[in-house]
């Protein structure tokens, strides 16, 4: 039962290093921007959220982070922000079609399109998901982006009905990105670090004052940034992949920065929310399963997760009397389980 990982709420004692991760996050981590004094004001905006005992209706902010089982070290951060899009607005390019038809001239083209809009506004975003290299082994991955939806199934009423993901989209090892180059430095007359900073910092006025508010016809961009529309960083694959696992999808919608595909899926329909349990728990001696679970308990302001290959089994789940006290439960509590994986691809 050594080398649990543990997933909790940040704290403002965290502040020191996730500075450090933010700064190993590197450019194009929007949500995590390299800000001692912004990262602090959302540290505090998260224990605020995790402290309130009824939801705050424009949304909160979420900020979580996991330890490594040797020395407690924050080596992961992952976050949610409640409902998108209420304090300060919330962009994106949508991908449309328009048709150009002559019947006189016997001419017929269709073109795809990208339009500015806050089609999202409303909904909960999982976001600021970044795990140090040197730990991304041993199912911490599956347990740092996952534990957010054992959260969101265990206090259903705090989100909305839809789930959105923003990808990191593709950029360089310098951080330059071919859509940017292609697409934005003409409208904002900056380069793509300063205006994902801004951004990250929360300073979004620009984009609403500068962003064309026509339609862009996606053929007459380069072919450098019409190759990256909808496509990931390499850093991302694995994540992209891990959410569609959980049912999210790619529904037109990208990044106006860096064309990163952003992905969604209403909450109901997230395989780890739709097929987490309740179980009690049992305090004993360790039972080995093959199978890795998810396993968090059920407090607002205290809440724990990690993954073990323990199983339920008739309604309750042997905990190790080291596991329980890591998840902050004792005999005959309740907690919440699901598979790690899915075991199908549907």
């Amino acid at each position: 039962m050594n080398g649990i990982s543990l997933i909790r709420p940040i704290r403002l004692t965290d502040l020191d290093r996730l500075c450090e991760l933010a700064q190993d996050s590197g450019p194009g981590f929007t949500s995590l921007p390299g800000n001692r004094e912004l990262l602090e004001t959302k540290i505090r905006a998260s224990e605020s959220a995790f402290n309130q005992a009824q939801a705050d209706p424009l949304g909160n902010s979420y900020l979580f982070v996991m330890e490594s089982p040797t020395d407690n070290k924050v080596v992961g951060v992952c976050g949610i922000e409640a409902a998108v899009g209420r304090r300060e607005p919330f962009y994106h390019y949508r991908l449309g079609t328009v048709v150009h038809a002559s019947r006189e001239l016997g001419v017929h083209n269709s073109f795809q399109t990208l339009y500015l809009c806050n089609d999202y506004t409303g909904c909960t975003e999982v976001c600021t998901l970044y795990l140090d290299p040197q730990y991304r082994k041993d199912n911490n991955g599956g347990l740092l982006s996952r534990c957010r939806f054992l959260f969101l199934a265990q206090f259903k009423e705090r989100f909305p009905g839809k789930v959105i993901a923003e990808m990191r989209g593709v950029s360089d090892a310098q951080g330059r990105s071919a859509f940017w180059d292609g697409l934005g430095q003409h409208f904002f007359s900056m380069e793509f670090s300063e205006a994902d900073y801004l951004t990250g910092i929360g300073n979004k006025v620009f984009i609403a004052e500068l962003m064309p508010k026509h339609s862009i016809y996606i053929h007459l961009l380069p072919e450098a940034a019409r190759r990256v529309i909808g496509e990931v960083h390499e850093q991302t694959v694995p994540a992209r992949k891990l959410l569609e696992s959980e049912g999210f999808r790619y529904e037109e919608y990208i990044d106006i920065f860096d064309a990163g595909p952003t992905l969604a899926c209403e909450l109901k329909d997230i395989r780890a929310v739709r097929k987490s349990a309740y179980v009690k728990v049992h305090i004993g001696p360790y039972q080995h399963h093959a199978t890795t679970f998810l396993i968090s308990n059920t407090s607002l302001k205290n809440f724990r997760c990690t993954a073990a290959q323990i199983a339920p089994s008739e309604g309750r789940i042997t905990l190790t009397a080291e596991l329980a006290h890591l998840l902050m439960v004792s005999e005959g509590d309740k907690v919440r389980v699901v598979p790690l994986k899915s075991r199908t691809r549907s």
